[in-house]
């Protein structure tokens, strides 16, 4: 037992599986990141230069975006780095760290998702009082906090994990999670209040989404009897609940594997569900809001008519220099 404390760097185990398709994994995530990075900057840009999308519903749209680059940052350099190494280390602090961004991006995803539901809650069932109610500033006060404090309860659980005596250097999966590190853990009783912790994060986190179905039920309740609202609900509510499910499933996804998964299930299944939350929902989040969002979606064909106007415009004038 005394090198149990010893340990600083990590295997991740899961990545034996890659190696045959190593290169076809790293074209393919590179890809994917790119297009995660493509998408919310280019939202966030047009977010930011439109004065017109200003409001409370398209700011937290932007931190819901820098959310998603943020967490992506955590994984896909380190993973495409992994990919093409032929030894898949990470030192400890580095394994912590970027368990925290991840983490804490997954949770701040379901603040900024309760954040928006009380938005639309606010703007649909007490219009009148909205203004004052969802001020610019406000919200970008909740929106700091909400992810802040969310922050600070992620970095909470990972210093309780960095108490932990470690009997194993082996971690099963392509990156660093908070729970595979304690499962590491020499002495089963010391893991208690990581447990009580990380059982308190998950019933905080769950409120949120009980907060949110509770938000939309008033909602659609709302909407029921009004068809301006209903047009109201399936131009700007819609897109929150298709991003709502779609991080949902793929968060349990990960929970369950990690929790409750099988090790019978193939090494390529489990390496899937692990990431699944970290690919999709940065990818469909922006596509969900570009092409739904009337404004978002009326300033993009603004930009593509602009420049195709621009390009024309100089073929037509190079032309006539020519001729």
């Amino acid at each position: 037992m005394n090198n149990v404390s010893v340990i600083t760097m990590f295997f991740l185990s899961g990545f034996n599986e890659t190696i045959s398709h190593r290169f076809v994994l790293f074209f393919l995530s590179l890809l994917c990141y790119c297009i995660i990075c493509l998408l919310n900057v280019f939202l966030i840009v047009i977010i930011i230069l439109d004065t017109n999308l200003h409001e409370p519903m398209y700011i937290l749209l932007c931190v819901f975006c820098m959310n998603a680059l943020y967490g992506t940052a955590g994984f896909f350099p380190r993973f495409l780095w992994d990919l093409l190494s032929d030894v898949h280390l990470i030192s400890y602090y580095g394994c912590l760290i970027q368990n925290q961004v991840i983490y804490s991006f997954a949770c701040g995803e379901l603040s900024i998702l309760a954040l928006m539901a009380y938005d639309r809650y606010v703007a649909i069932c007490q219009p009148l009082k909205y203004h004052s109610i969802m001020s610019k500033r406000r919200v970008i006060r909740f929106a700091c906090f909400s992810w802040f404090t969310t922050f600070c309860i992620l970095a909470v659980n990972v210093f309780l994990t960095s108490r932990l005596k470690l009997c194993s250097p082996y971690i099963s999966r392509l990156f660093c999670g908070n729970w595979s590190i304690v499962q590491l853990a020499c002495f089963p009783a010391q893991t208690t209040i990581n447990a009580i912790f990380a059982n308190s994060v998950i019933i905080i986190y769950f409120l949120h989404g009980v907060f949110i179905v509770w938000s939309y039920m008033y909602i659609i309740q709302t909407c029921v009897k009004s068809i301006e609202n209903r047009a109201k609900f399936m131009q700007t509510c819609v897109p929150h609940l298709v991003s709502l499910f779609t991080f949902l499933v793929a968060i349990l996804t990960d929970v369950i594997n990690m929790r409750l998964g099988s090790k019978e299930l193939p090494r390529t299944l489990q390496n899937f569900a692990a990431i699944e939350f970290l690919v999709i929902p940065p990818i469909m989040n922006p596509l969900i809001y570009g092409f739904k969002l009337t404004k978002i979606r009326k300033r993009i064909y603004s930009l593509v008519i602009f420049k195709r106007t621009n390009f024309c415009f100089i073929r037509s004038d190079n032309s006539f220099t020519h001729s």
